[in-house]
């Protein structure tokens, strides 16, 4: 069974910086896509950063310029550094990792970590 397990969340101030990390137990491959995604009060879950397994990636023009996702296969784990933070950057934040090829198909999510920016 895969777990993935979200950290770093909190509370900061705009313009500080916060870094989430997903861990994931089990059995997964670094083949796969890794993604954040965030959902804030009263609207839909929406894609934040994507990482495919050749280092890939794509951003939401919300967040261009200011958060950076990486992986470490080593450690089976997916980062997004979030800088220059914003009050509408406040939401749920969620890891997802999945793969669909001919051989293997998964797509897991974690149980999410808070993320609020206020003064």
């Amino acid at each position: 069974q895969v777990q993935l397990v979200e950290s770093g969340g909190g509370l900061v101030q705009p313009g500080g910086s916060l870094r989430l990390s997903c861990a994931a137990s089990g059995s997964i491959l670094s083949i796969d896509v890794m993604g954040w995604y965030r959902q804030a009060p009263g609207k839909q879950r929406e894609l934040v950063a994507v990482m495919n397994s050749g280092g890939r990636t794509t951003y939401a023009a919300s967040v261009k310029g200011r958060f950076t996702i990486s992986r470490d296969n080593a450690k089976n784990t997916v980062y997004l550094q979030m800088d220059s933070l914003k009050p509408e950057d406040t939401a749920v934040y969620y890891c997802r990792r999945w793969l669909s090829n001919s051989a293997v198909k998964y797509d897991y999510w974690g149980q999410g970590t808070q993320v609020t920016v206020s003064s």
